[in-house]
């Protein structure tokens, strides 16, 4: 690894139990660093020991930055702690965000902690992609919020018209509504500090409720995963033991990942307050439409570390191929590249290994982890000796695994400090995911990259409950085999699912990615719907012939696809096949398209299926 930039961190060294009853143990052999009692206490810190430094960060409508530094953060979260205490909020009155990132929402949730309010950031997609709101309904039902925050009031009207009871106080920082009053941001800024906070703050422990995150809803109706001080001041002491360059060197990070889920909200909001770093909060997305607001912000704020989903990475690839600027500005200090949500295609990190040796002379360590919400999230992080495609690391400090042998696989489950104590006002729910032992079952799999050695690694093996038999008995691998499609038809296709329950084949359904089937048809494809482009003769040669290469290399009715067929209509977020981060719930998908599954396995099949040879 000697072409690669240095940077430093922390070992990661576990050992391995047996049990009689099969399952094996793994834990971690390096020590927990100190556990801070609230997260909130870095903010003081930080205040104290950096008062100029920019915390947060975002664009302003001129396209300007607009900064916040440690001390006026610090001084605003007090008057807003404050403000939402005199509003009487607690944990039975909990604080609901429906917005997405901003300064204003980083500075509300770091107050409502002070204080020992909980907060819930809620996806902006139940409020501005759902028709039904039936998310949004059922969310606010379980938190009974005592007041809701949104950035601009005026997108949201028509969900708080149809979803919020009108008693309900909403805050906002921008906007007004038609019908119902609008308590602005400003004002609860402007609330004078008051003696409640100190008592309030000291009744703040590791078992106080910081925020409750809702699962994306990718295995049915999102539930809500409590999170206290201690999962949130503990996984960040598991970071600065791994990621020990961001204590000597404050990160600066340029991140779009959203704060209502825990990789964006928890790991990175968490990494940068903990350590001293500063967040320029990337109003992009990893789109086609939405990557260019995140190639010029990535044009003049150099990240020290870059955390990202694969999609991120696979659409900002190209910006760095075509742009000089962006590309010299990203690789110029970067120490460290991650991803997570899912695995990285290898063409997408082979060619970011090529990016970074032409620009630099070196290539940047990229790394995995592997977690849940349920988790806060880190349970599994790579080492520079573990980072390869496939693995997702070794035990953080602090954290222990059980592996249970389940369907000729090793299942998942964890146990530690940063682990959930249960979903919010659900303890049915919360039940059915403990084991008998307290280890929390995430319904992952996991194998041993050096078998029997996990200093080598582990590697994902998909998700059990989505893993089926065929006709013949023999398992199907869907984690595994969806993530070898989609890679086979990059970049034509965004995602897979998996069909052949009790059937003699597997096949499955495509949902394509229009712009590159568009791009490969060139001319062609101009002034053509997307049902037509799909329905070209040349796009479906080109996936008959990667599905017929993927079949001659299957090694069994397992891992061999007979046929597949591509999707014209998205998937629906409103019936559940879809996740508002962009994880498609395999169920729901191939039950709401029932008819088309049962025509590609119609002999013969549908005209629009396509069959390897």
């Amino acid at each position: 690894m000697e072409d690669i930039r240095e940077v430093e961190l922390g070992s990661l060294r576990a050992t391995l139990e047996h049990h009689a009853d099969g399952s094996m143990r793994v834990r971690s052999l390096e020590a927990l660093p100190p556990v801070a009692t609230r997260l909130t206490d870095r903010l003081d810190y930080w205040a104290e020991v950096a008062p100029e430094r920019v915390f947060l960060a975002q664009r302003d409508a001129t396209g300007a930055w607009r900064t916040v530094t440690y001390g006026a953060a610090r001084a605003e979260v007090r008057r807003l702690a404050s403000a939402l205490l005199a509003r009487g909020l607690s944990v039975e009155r909990p604080l609901a965000i429906l917005s997405g990132n901003d300064i204003e929402q980083g500075l509300l949730g770091l107050a409502a902690m002070l204080v020992g309010i909980p907060f819930a950031p809620v996806s902006p997609a139940y409020s501005l992609i759902s028709t039904d709101y039936d998310k949004l309904r059922t969310i606010l039902g379980k938190l009974q919020p005592g007041a809701i925050f949104v950035s601009n009031a005026a997108p949201f009207a028509k969900a708080i018209t149809m979803a919020i009871d009108p008693a309900i106080e909403i805050i906002a920082a921008a906007g007004s509504l038609p019908d119902r009053a609008v308590t602005a941001y400003a004002a609860l800024a402007a609330t004078p500090e008051t003696a409640a906070i100190e008592a309030a703050t000291a009744k703040v422990g590791p078992d106080t409720i910081a925020k409750i995150l809702f699962t994306s809803g990718s295995t049915g109706l999102p539930k809500g995963v409590i999170n206290t001080q201690r999962m949130l001041c503990a996984n960040q002491a598991m970071l600065v033991h791994w990621l020990s360059f961001g204590v000597t060197e404050p990160p600066v990070l340029v991140d779009w990942l959203p704060w209502h889920h825990t990789f964006g909200g928890n790991h990175n909001f968490g990494y940068v307050l903990t350590n001293g770093g500063s967040l320029y909060i990337d109003e992009g997305k990893p789109t086609p439409a939405g990557i260019a607001a995140t190639a010029r912000n990535l044009r003049e704020i150099a990240p020290t570390v870059y955390f990202n989903v694969p999609k991120g990475y696979e659409e900002l690839v190209p910006r760095l191929r075509a742009d000089d600027v962006l590309r010299k500005t990203f690789f110029s200090r970067v120490k460290l590249t991650f991803y997570a949500g899912a695995g990285l295609p290898p063409h997408v990190a082979k060619e970011l290994n090529a990016l970074a040796k032409e620009t630099t002379g070196e290539r940047i360590l990229m790394v995995t982890s592997l977690g849940s919400t349920e988790t806060a999230p880190a349970a599994l992080s790579c080492t520079k000796e573990t980072a390869r495609p496939g693995v997702v690391g070794v035990p953080l400090p602090g954290v222990e695994l059980k592996l249970v042998p389940t369907a000729g696989k090793l299942e998942l489950r964890v146990r530690g400090p940063t682990i959930m104590p249960g979903y919010w006002k659900d303890p049915e729910q919360t039940a059915k995911v403990f084991d008998e032992e307290g280890f929390y079952c995430l319904g992952d799999a996991l194998k041993f990259a050096v078998p029997g050695d996990p200093n080598g690694g582990f590697i994902f093996d998909g998700r059990i409950s989505e893993d089926f038999k065929l006709a013949t008995g023999t398992w199907v691998s869907v984690g595994p085999l969806r993530g070898k499609l989609i890679s086979a038809f990059a970049p034509f296709v965004k995602d897979a699912v998996i069909a052949g329950h009790d059937r003699d084949d597997v096949m499955a359904l495509l949902f394509p990615e229009p712009d590159a089937c568009r791009a490969f048809l060139g001319a062609e494809a101009e002034g053509k719907s997307d049902a037509e482009v799909l329905a070209s003769e040349k796009l479906r040669s080109e996936i008959g012939q990667r599905l017929s290469a993927l079949a001659r290399e299957s090694t069994g009715s397992s891992t061999r696809v007979a046929r597949v067929l591509l999707l014209d209509e998205l998937p629906s977020i409103d019936a559940n096949e879809i996740t508002d981060k962009g994880s498609i719930n395999q169920r729901a998908v191939l039950q709401r398209r029932a008819t088309l599954v049962t025509a590609l396995y119609a002999n013969p099949p549908c005209s629009e299926a396509i069959s390897a040879t």
